[in-house]
């Protein structure tokens, strides 16, 4: 049997990304642009589909990975719909079933954090794990937990960027979470930052960027203590824009073995490797999107065929 045709799409506040291919490395076509209006910005996802389709043959399925919040339970009337989301316009929008209705194929969807961690441990920095979490720092903080192979999801996908971390003595930022202040991402996500310094993370200069830089690494800390001791994961994998700033990860590697002081005195969990930046860059949530497309195609010949089989991701 012939490897499926995947396509997938990375669907971001700010921009979309299509591509088919089977791996980062292997892509056959590609397409980026801004997210508009809900309707054309999915129609332009759905004729790149087509046209590819019609050029080089039919696609098996699709995979998304999406901005959220997402309704990912399969029984649910709003599967694949986004909820309350600050993105103007979008609050309710069907994101999977018109891609699936369009294109005549099964359609996997995820969030674009979760997705991202299932790129990562398919072709990047977690590969060969079972049991990790891929952390995204860029704007805000998301976090997508894989635990014995499968993505965490339930009532609803994980929100890690939302959880309560103590304040630094001495810091009397209020904190940029529209909703909570002072959470994780209203400390340390990258507008946080911004608003902290009066300038951009990426920007950042001398004396400043040290002191940022020692106040980003402890935050990112405490909140990873959370997660090591919630999780119990193999390894945290990190990636965003905040992540690629220059000397955070010997900072954070420090602050989490201060963070953990000695419990449960596991020695990977001061291992260089436990904490680790991102390998796939921008390919991370796309890449995630063909993870999610293998999914889908695999339950739908699973379908047709029953028996014993790999199971496929959350699906349209």
């Amino acid at each position: 049997m012939s490897a499926p045709r995947l396509g997938a799409i990375e669907s971001g506040g700010t921009k979309f990304v299509c591509l088919v291919g089977s791996a980062p490395d292997r892509i056959e076509a590609e397409i980026r642009f801004p997210t508009g209006a809900p309707g054309p910005t999915l129609a332009r996802a759905i004729a790149f589909f087509q046209e590819t389709a019609a050029a080089t043959g039919p696609l098996d399925a699709i995979g998304i990975a999406s901005f959220g919040p997402l309704e990912l339970r399969p029984d649910h009337a709003g599967f694949g719909h986004l909820a309350a989301t600050p993105k103007p316009g979008w609050s309710g929008v069907d994101v999977a079933g018109p891609v699936a209705a369009a294109l005549g194929v099964p359609v996997g969807i995820d969030t674009d954090v979760n997705g991202a961690a299932l790129g990562e441990g398919r072709w990047g920095a977690a590969r060969g794990l079972d049991t990790y979490v891929y952390l995204t720092v860029g704007t805000g903080i998301g976090g997508g937990a894989v635990i014995g192979g499968r993505v965490v999801s339930g009532l609803v996908h994980t929100e890690m960027g939302h959880l309560a971390v103590p304040r630094i003595a001495g810091d009397a930022f209020p904190g940029s979470c529209p909703f909570h202040g002072d959470c994780w991402e209203g400390l340390a996500g990258g507008e946080a930052m911004g608003a902290r310094w009066g300038t951009p993370a990426e920007e950042l200069t001398g004396e400043t960027l040290r002191e940022a830089l020692r106040l980003e690494a402890a935050y990112l800390a405490a909140g990873l203590r959370n997660i090591v001791y919630t999780t119990a994961p193999q390894r945290i994998v990190i990636g965003g824009g905040v992540a690629e700033l220059p000397g955070l990860f010997p900072l954070l590697r420090t602050e989490l073995a201060a963070a953990l002081a000695g419990y449960p005195g596991l020695p990977e969990h001061a291992a260089e490797e436990f904490v680790v930046p991102a390998l796939l860059g921008r390919l991370a949530g796309p890449a995630g999107g063909l993870v999610l497309a293998a999914g889908a195609a695999a339950a739908a010949r699973q379908r047709l065929s029953p028996g014993p089989g790999p199971s496929g991701g959350t699906q349209a």
